[in-house]
């Protein structure tokens, strides 16, 4: 697959609530930008969930695009193993609003969310 062509698959869920919102946040940088997902060492489990909006430039060989509605979430190889079939969600609710991530590959995950233990 080359790096502008993106994936079929769905090894990351986005929610209609989740897509609406990142394309709003999104719409304020004034950029075409995707959104990149992945997980790095360190919080309260083992392993934190990191997601920023990069440029589509910034988009290499090595990733997986995932691509709903126009919109491409972009993911490195090796986060992947982590979170395939990962659902990212979004709640506007006053308390543990926010992002939800709903990882079938996590078994612990902290008490704000943020974090897991595979």
């Amino acid at each position: 697959m080359t790096q502008t062509q993106a994936s079929q698959q769905r090894g990351i869920q986005l929610t209609p609530t989740a897509l609406e919102q990142v394309k709003f946040l999104r719409s304020k940088q004034d950029k075409d930008l995707c959104l990149r997902v992945g997980v790095r060492q360190g919080g309260c489990s083992g392993m934190s969930y990191m997601m920023d909006f990069e440029d589509n430039s910034k988009i290499t060989p090595q990733d997986e695009v995932f691509e709903y509605d126009g919109f491409n979430i972009v993911c490195d190889r090796k986060s992947l193993l982590y979170l395939y079939g990962l659902v990212l969600d979004y709640s506007n609710a006053m308390i543990g609003g926010g992002f939800q991530f709903t990882n079938p590959n996590a078994n612990q995950t902290c008490g704000c969310g943020k974090s897991f233990g595979v």
